[in-house]
């Protein structure tokens, strides 16, 4: 709170300002790095507070690690997009174009979503796309878009010490978008699974990304080889000291307890083994140069103080007949 006071004494005017400050109590929020991993991949770093309930940890942490797959099977697409255009209907995938014909299946969505600045034909070799490709300005677009997405959410961030957001992703998300709209202005056809993913409508049901995407309901956060009840939050797990920097693993249920970290990192390993080498290289070196050369060394003889107290240290001798 903030007092003033104003007097005017006879002998001049004297302005008297009085500050009462009363005490502030700042709440410190301790803040916990975490380094994510999957198995023993590692995945992103987060940064949170120490009292943040584990379930609601869970739940960032899945956003986060499901966006960036989001993210991967979208660039995937993307660049395929670049290089054979459109996906075709479900009824024409992976046929010939005799059979096609034999079965008088059209692409009713193929005039409809044309690419700016037209196309030119690459047939896909697997059958997915129409084959209709981009213009090289269109695809330096989305190529650009595809390189920039995928630096936002690279695992060598972790490497840089820079921290992962759901910011992050949905930019990284919203930048593939929007390069997919400009090359496209009236938009993918609705099969299209770039489309459905930017529409969070896409089926990944018998695919192997399946297997990768966690439920946020099924996710388990274990932490030193212990798992992480839902009910407690994360400064009673791992203590409430400012910066810790700890190894998170995530995991579905019923998958088990994942590997524990090992005692020594994979660097420590090499500087040891590099260690080991070297000494043993210098062993063999002490091997070789195992001689008795020194012996005939002037610093070697054990009688050359008495030799010269007795002034005999320069005497040659020499035999004549």
């Amino acid at each position: 709170m903030l007092f003033v006071s104003n007097r005017n004494h006879s002998r001049g005017g004297v302005l008297i300002v009085v500050l009462k400050l009363h005490e502030i109590n700042f709440e410190l929020t301790k803040m916990v790095l975490l380094h994510v991993k999957r198995g023993d991949e590692s995945q992103f770093l987060y940064e949170t507070n120490s009292s943040i309930p584990v379930e609601q940890l869970a739940l960032e942490l899945a956003t986060i690690y499901n966006g960036r797959l989001k993210v991967s099977r979208v660039c995937s697409e993307i660049e395929e997009l670049s290089k054979h255009g459109t996906m075709l209907p479900p009824d024409m995938l992976g046929l010939t174009d005799e059979q096609v014909e034999e079965l008088h299946l059209v692409d009713e969505w193929a005039d409809k979503c044309v690419p700016s600045g037209g196309w030119s034909l690459s047939p896909d070799p697997v059958g997915r796309r129409n084959g209709r490709q981009p213009q090289e300005k269109m695809q330096d677009i989305l190529e650009k878009a595809v390189d920039d997405a995928r630096t936002m959410i690279s695992k060598k961030l972790i490497d840089q010490g820079s921290v992962m957001q759901q910011k992050i992703v949905q930019d990284a998300l919203d930048l593939l978008r929007g390069a997919v709209t400009i090359v496209y202005p009236m938009q993918l056809p609705p099969h299209d699974p770039i489309r459905m993913e930017f529409l969070n409508t896409e089926d990944l049901t018998g695919t192997q990304a399946s297997l990768e995407v966690i439920e946020p309901s099924k996710m388990q956060l274990w932490f030193a080889g212990k798992l992480m009840l839902s009910d407690r939050k994360l400064g009673e797990i791992v203590g409430n000291n400012e910066k810790t920097k700890i190894i998170i693993k995530l995991s579905k249920i019923n998958e088990g307890a994942p590997s524990r970290e090992p005692v020594m990192s994979e660097e420590a390993k090499k500087q040891l083994t590099l260690h080991a080498y070297r000494r043993q290289e210098e062993l063999k070196k002490l091997e070789q140069d195992d001689d008795d050369q020194y012996l005939n060394s002037s610093w070697s003889d054990s009688r050359s103080l008495k030799r010269q107290v007795h002034g005999l240290d320069d005497v040659k001798f020499r035999f004549t007949k």
